[in-house]
Formats: C-alpha cells, sequence, structure tokens
C-alpha cells in the first residue's frame, strides 16, 4: 500500500476538503481525488462520502483512519530508529511552546539543535493555549506547572523562581518597593491564560506569607506582550526566571523585592504517550536542561 496515498487520505480528512488539501500540497484536485479513489480501491472500503458541498468520512473511514495514522507513526519510528543505529537523530519536532519562551529564548536553542543535527526538522507553534496533542498536531509542549493528566509522559526540565521585575525608567518615576503589599498601589501587568486572570502574586519571606491581589490597565493572554510592557516601562511583571533573564542581564529590567521568594514554577517536556519519545526528542530534552540549567544556575 502506497504510504503517500495514506498520508494524502489523513490530509483530506484534516482539511476536509480535496481542493484545499491539493492547494497545500501544490498539486490538482484531480490528483488527489484519483489517489483517494486508488486507496478505496486497494482496501474494498468506501473511506469518504463527496458531495458536491460536503466531504464526509465513513464509519469504515474512522476505522481506517486511527489505525493508518498509528502505521505511520510506526514507520516513521522505525526510520529514526535505523538512522539512531548510525549515530543519527533525524525525523520531525513538532512542538508547541508558550509565547514568550517561544519568540525569544527556545529560538536559538532550535536552531543550535538544528545545526547539531542536520536531519532534523522542526515543526514549531507558539502561544499560550493549552495544546490539544490531535487537533494542533504535535508531538510534545513544553509547559510551565504540574502535568494533570497522568497517562502523558513528562520530563522535568528545571524548577525555577518567579520574579518580580520592572523597568528602570518605572522604578525611578515611581520608586522602590519594601513590600509586597506595596503592589496595590502599583501599575502590575498581568497575563490571562484559559480565561483565567492570574492576578494574586504570593511571596514569602521572613515576617510571615503573603497572597497579594494586585491590579493592572494591562491585560493580555500573550507572555511575550506582558514582556515587552514591563521592558517599556508601563509596569511591574511577576514572570519566571527563563522568561526575563535576558532582560535582567542587560540592565532592561530590575528586580524587586529581592527580600522575598514566591513559590517555584516548574519546567516540563509533555509527549502524549511513550512512542512519542524518539532519538529527537530525548536530544531535545537534553539540550533543553543543559542550557535552562545555565539561567537558573
Amino acid at each position: 500500500m502506497n504510504t503517500s496515498d495514506l498520508n494524502l487520505f489523513i490530509r483530506i480528512v484534516e482539511t476536509g476538503s480535496i481542493t484545499e488539501t491539493a492547494k497545500q500540497l501544490s498539486v490538482t484536485p484531480a490528483a488527489v481525488s484519483s489517489a483517494l479513489k486508488r486507496l478505496e480501491k486497494k482496501l474494498d472500503i468506501q473511506l469518504l462520502i463527496r458531495t458536491t458541498r460536503q466531504l464526509r468520512i465513513t464509519p469504515q473511514g474512522e476505522q481506517f483512519l486511527f489505525h493508518c495514522r498509528q502505521a505511520l507513526a510506526s514507520l516513521e519510528q522505525g526510520r529514526i530508529a535505523a538512522h539512531q543505529t548510525q549515530g543519527k537523530v533525524s525525523g520531525k519536532l513538532r512542538l508547541s511552546v508558550s509565547s514568550d519562551l517561544g519568540r525569544n529564548t527556545l529560538l536559538h536553542w532550535v536552531e543550535e539543535l538544528l545545526d547539531e543535527h542536520p536531519l532534523l526538522s522542526i515543526d514549531l507553534t507558539v502561544g499560550d493555549s493549552i495544546s490539544d496533542f490531535f487537533l494542533d498536531q504535535v508531538d510534545m509542549a513544553l509547559r510551565y506547572g504540574k502535568l494533570e493528566d497522568s497517562s502523558m509522559v513528562s520530563f522535568h526540565i528545571a524548577t525555577m523562581s518567579r520574579i518580580t521585575c520592572a523597568s528602570p525608567s518605572y522604578i525611578s518615576k515611581h520608586g522602590e518597593l519594601t513590600h509586597p503589599n506595596s503592589l496595590k498601589e502599583h501599575n502590575c501587568l498581568l497575563h490571562r491564560r484559559a480565561g483565567h486572570l492570574l492576578n494574586s502574586w504570593e511571596y514569602a519571606g521572613h515576617s510571615g506569607s503573603y497572597k497579594v491581589k494586585v491590579h493592572s490597565n494591562r491585560v493580555s493572554n500573550d507572555t511575550d506582550i506582558v514582556r515587552k510592557w514591563a521592558v517599556s516601562g508601563k509596569g511591574i511583571a511577576y514572570r519566571s526566571q527563563i522568561d526575563v533573564h535576558s532582560e535582567l542581564r542587560s540592565g532592561q529590567l530590575v528586580r524587586l523585592l529581592p527580600g522575598f521568594e514566591s513559590p517555584p514554577v516548574e519546567l516540563n517536556l509533555i509527549c502524549p504517550s511513550r512512542e512519542q519519545v524518539s532519538p529527537a526528542v530525548i536530544a531535545f530534552r537534553e539540550l533543553l536542561r543543559k542550557k535552562v540549567a545555565q539561567i537558573v544556575s
């Protein structure tokens, strides 16, 4: 059975259109339709119901789609394993990563990984929403926080501090902070994740623990925007150590409340199953651990 036809069938189901599939692959709709007919003839079943207005998968098609994806994934794993025996890391890494981390720090690390492994390719999805591994077509996600779904595989990358920081211009205009409760008098730049506003900032010091509900005139679901607001002097940010390490080192941001510690945050690399843990994933995991350890230390 032609694996190209199998990949084409999957693509048609994902796009829901023979015309759109042909456009994405730079081929004619007739060529796509012929490949689908060829596959159906080989299987002796109808995979898709085609009408002038819509394309609908049959029950038999749904069953075959599941096994088709598994078969192609198994072939890919076999190809990767064969290269691995020669000391090569290859294949495609489909990675989902948070906005700030993906657009800034991680981008340089990806280039280093690709330079070291020229047979490797990467498909990067950037955004702060929680990834659906099936719908978003990603193999792994780099995310903060503990893994809630025990059926997935999680690799711990690092545990790091949360940093309260602001630009020198903001500090010069509004003054230094001496206590977490002082945050109530300042503009605190806020991140909204999955509809939840992260406006409770936590601290612990010699005098006790504090949970401060802060306020802002700027809220975004994009962490990269929150960081840029902080650099431009619009307010105070509450970010993980890795998100602002470059700006702290360059002096664009200054750490506030050094006498108070915030709860640490975990950074994890998550895969939906063991089958996704390829040599390429392992190589990426080790690079992450090495790079993040340099920042945390």
